[in-house]
């Protein structure tokens, strides 16, 4: 059973994410907080899986929620926020989010991105994924030290985290490399392992700015 805390200061909203999760058969909602005060508090106390967080909050907002939740626990953070905009998608990834969503996705996509998350996944909304790539494009150059760190991979690790920054699934780069989706999972942990990495979120951030990825280029058309 997934144990579930929903922070988001609209009842509305936060009702409606409790309604829709807790009809799963494999999660239960533990708690809700309206603020992240209160999101901090709750998730130290009731040690959820899986926070769902939004990011514009009352006495503390989202992404500093993120921060302490992540820096005191091992409770994975999903944003979910009406607003699609590029400062938060990078702020709240920095501070540890594993994934982002916006709050007019489908509920279907809701449950599927608290399971992936939950799963130690990382899951960005399509159109976020690509605001994060233009954020990402306008910053500039590859970090130097980061692109160092590529030597640590392995030719078909880079490929395949070339692939996980077009947004694509295990099955989807599987066929993009004709390789077993099994062979892709053993790619993606070794390389999450070798670069110090959470989750594919992460993964797709480190791939941009080490220069791994480049937006523009074939592979994102």
């Amino acid at each position: 059973m997934l144990r579930v805390l929903v922070a988001d200061d609209q009842d509305l909203f936060r009702g409606g994410f409790s309604m829709i999760l807790d009809a799963q058969p494999d999660i239960a909602v533990v708690g809700e907080a309206s603020d992240g005060v209160e999101a901090v508090r709750a998730a130290a106390e009731l040690r959820p899986d899986v926070v769902l967080m939004d990011i514009r909050m009352p006495t503390m907002d989202g992404v500093e929620a993120t921060r302490r939740i992540r820096a005191a626990s091992s409770s994975r953070v999903l944003v979910l926020t009406m607003f699609d905009l590029d400062e938060y998608v990078y702020a709240a990834l920095s501070a540890g989010a594993s994934g982002f969503l916006l709050k007019d996705a489908h509920r279907d996509e809701l449950v599927r991105a608290v399971r992936v998350v939950a799963a130690g996944d990382g899951l960005l909304a399509p159109t976020v994924t690509r605001r994060l790539i233009e954020t990402l494009a306008r910053g500039g150059h590859a970090v130097p030290r980061l692109k160092a760190r590529l030597d640590e991979l392995t030719v078909r690790e880079r490929e395949t985290l070339a692939q996980v920054a077009r947004g694509l699934s295990n099955a989807e780069i599987a066929a993009e490399l004709v390789v077993s989706e099994h062979t892709v999972k053993t790619h993606v942990s070794n390389l999450l392992t070798k670069l110090g990495l959470r989750d594919r979120a992460q993964a797709v951030v480190f791939a941009y700015e080490s220069g791994l990825a480049v937006p523009g280029s074939p592979s994102q058309e």
